[in-house]
């Protein structure tokens, strides 16, 4: 069984200036000379709960759609500070990189402990509606140098129905599975187009209770049918 050895950073409380819309969710044209607009989030005890009881059926989750043939162990650390902090993913839109966490990931998590780190981030004031303009509710890249050899995700918070409609635990795998194939594309295993965002591509529905799940199942174990062939990571890549 190969274990992922993951860390947790929850950020309960954003406070970042971004050259942004006030109070907007979508951002105007940005130019050089417009104004900064300041987020603050504080996350509430709800919405910890809600992200923490989701974070802690991944381990589970990944279990069962593997056969057993991978395992998660895990740590959660909160900063005891606020993100101050963001990168542009595109143009006009955000996300805590690795850059945005640099101290704590060499704190927490140097070169060598962690096979994969996930960030937890108040992107959203649920409140009042104002958010920091991001492409999507997680975003996730590859281990590198600057993620400390380990995968890397962030995952943001949101409404009690968005964990609720999906398999518990179910966000946090699908952001995992983008780092994870491409470990083991990099290992010469073939990953169907769109990786972990495959599922429509390839004909699988939506379950209203189990998520992606069925697509997801088919992706760690190296079963997912592209044009006439099976693309994935096979059962053994998870042992060896």
């Amino acid at each position: 069984m190969k274990i992922w050895k993951t860390l947790l950073l929850v950020y309960r409380e954003l406070d970042v200036h971004l050259p942004v819309g006030r109070d907007s969710v979508e951002p105007r044209k940005l130019r050089s000379s417009a104004p900064q607009t300041h987020f603050h989030h504080v996350a509430s005890e709800r919405e910890l709960a809600d992200a923490l009881d989701s974070f802690r059926g991944f381990p589970q989750l990944a279990r069962e759609l593997t056969n057993g043939a991978t395992g998660i162990e895990y740590e959660i650390v909160r900063p005891d500070h606020a993100l101050t902090s963001l990168t542009r993913e595109s143009s006009s839109r955000f996300w805590p990189s690795p850059d945005d966490t640099r101290s704590d990931l060499d704190e927490f998590a140097p070169p060598g402990k962690y096979d994969s780190i996930f960030v937890f981030w108040p992107q959203r004031n649920l409140k009042n509606g104002t958010a920091v303009p991001c492409d999507a509710w997680g975003l996730a890249m590859g281990a590198s140098e600057s993620t400390n050899g380990a995968t890397y995700a962030a995952i943001a918070n949101a409404p009690s129905s968005a964990w609720e409609n999906e398999a518990r635990g179910e966000v946090w795998l699908h952001e995992w599975l983008h780092g994870v194939c491409a470990h083991f594309a990099q290992r010469g295993h073939v990953m169907p187009e769109r990786d972990a965002d495959g599922a429509e591509v390839h004909g699988y529905v939506r379950s209203s209770t189990a998520g992606w799940t069925d697509y997801y199942r088919d992706l760690m174990s190296g079963n997912v049918v592209e044009d006439g062939r099976r693309f994935g990571i096979p059962a053994d890549a998870w042992v060896a």
